[in-house]
């Protein structure tokens, strides 16, 4: 019973004065490993990729709200969350995350006006 009350407390205290990237990562499982490993991908990812990412975080913000409305659409379902590092503040934030592979990535490019527009000038600039 000492022991298990020591240990209770031991494990309590480290928990307390753990980092909190420790803490998050703790709170995401798995899916950290697989953010790490490219497996699943942030909308951000996939603007980056694709050359977008300089596009506000407003206009990036909105590109994952179609991404999550055309994902609910297709499976019915709410898409995953992890908690990761905002990209310019690095604050902590939950963020829906896909497979790099998702439909739903490719319907919200075409169905938000900002990256439809952005997509036809790069195409466009391309051609020229």
């Amino acid at each position: 019973m000492k022991t298990t009350a020591k240990l209770r407390h031991r494990n309590t205290t480290t928990a307390t004065h753990a980092g909190r990237h420790i803490q998050y990562a703790t709170l995401n499982g798995r899916l950290q490993a697989q953010l790490t490993r490219g497996a699943i991908i942030r909308t951000g990812d996939i603007l980056t990729a694709l050359g977008l990412g300089d596009l506000p975080d407003g206009k990036q913000s909105w590109y994952g709200r179609h991404a999550a409305k055309a994902y609910r659409t297709a499976r019915g379902t709410d898409p995953r969350r992890a908690w990761v590092q905002h990209r310019t503040t690095g604050r902590w934030i939950a963020v829906n995350v896909y497979s790099p592979t998702d439909p739903a990535l490719t319907t919200a490019l075409y169905s938000y006006k900002a990256t439809r527009e952005a997509l036809a000038a790069a195409d466009y600039t391309e051609a020229a």
